[in-house]
């Protein structure tokens, strides 16, 4: 599984072995940049879904995520090129705790293995520390870089583009199926997974929910079990549209320079 190729090393590990603060709400009644009337909204269930996600490529709102054993928040705030996403992963013999945040060009890591930090030398002294990445030696490392690909963490607009069957269920509520094998950087879209599942993977259920600006607000997918995945659902949250604010580098106290075992983790 992978979010992005902004977290594709951390997400993986995790969900083979088994999202900031949480949003202002005096924010979410005041993020009218670049909206659009309710009658603007597409009559067309497909074309109402494609136009939910042109907000999201303005690179400016909070999201949350969750799956069985992920859940995770975050910001972008791309008038600042800044950005932070926080994850906790795991399941039975696996836990990670990760911290992002990225102020381009300079990027810090926190990371927290729980007892597998006993296993790798010299970690230990990183795990309530960020770690602040070399840019140039970090270039490598593009699983990091929260803008390289796009600033949706799901690639909604790549799965609406892959719909095979919608319908509208409600006011501002939508639910089908899309093919997931087209889709390259979703949440869902690991190669291993892809494979597991085969031809089911053509047809996966999708439930989402769009504001009365026709902005997408909740996005879930049902995700049947395959290898040795189980079945669940994955659901991420959009809200704060325009609202998000700018974020801060971590306290100077907390911060040392990277290991060398975090750049290769991440390449």
């Amino acid at each position: 599984m992978k979010i992005r190729r902004w977290s594709v090393g951390v997400i993986a590990a995790t969900l083979l072995v088994s999202g900031l603060a949480a949003c202002d709400s005096s924010a979410t009644d005041s993020s009218s940049t670049g909206s659009s009337p309710e009658s603007a909204v597409p009559a067309d269930p497909k074309a109402a879904l494609v136009a939910s996600t042109k907000g999201l490529a303005d690179g400016n709102f909070t999201f949350t995520i969750a799956a069985d054993s992920m859940t995770g928040k975050g910001t972008l705030h791309k008038p600042s090129n800044s950005a932070q996403m926080t994850m906790n992963m795991g399941g039975e013999d696996f836990t990670m705790d990760f911290d992002l945040i990225q102020i381009q060009p300079d990027t810090w890591v926190k990371v927290d293995l729980g007892d597998l930090f006993a296993g790798v030398p010299g970690m230990e002294a990183f795990k309530d520390k960020y770690q602040h990445l070399d840019a140039a030696k970090a270039s490598e490392a593009k699983s990091l870089d929260v803008f390289k690909e796009g600033t949706d963490p799901a690639d909604a607009a790549a799965m609406f583009e892959a719909l095979t069957d919608v319908q509208k269920t409600g006011e501002g509520a939508y639910s089908g199926t899309f093919d997931l094998s087209t889709v390259q950087d979703s949440i869902a879209a690991d190669e291993d997974l892809l494979k597991a599942l085969g031809d089911r993977a053509k047809a996966i259920p999708f439930s989402a929910k769009l504001d009365a600006e026709g902005r997408l607000t909740e996005l879930v997918m049902s995700v049947p079990a395959a290898g040795e995945i189980k079945a669940q659902d994955f659901k991420v949250t959009y809200a704060d549209y325009g609202a998000a604010t700018a974020v801060q580098k971590p306290p100077a106290d907390q911060v040392v320079e990277a290991s060398e075992q975090t750049y290769e983790m991440f390449k």
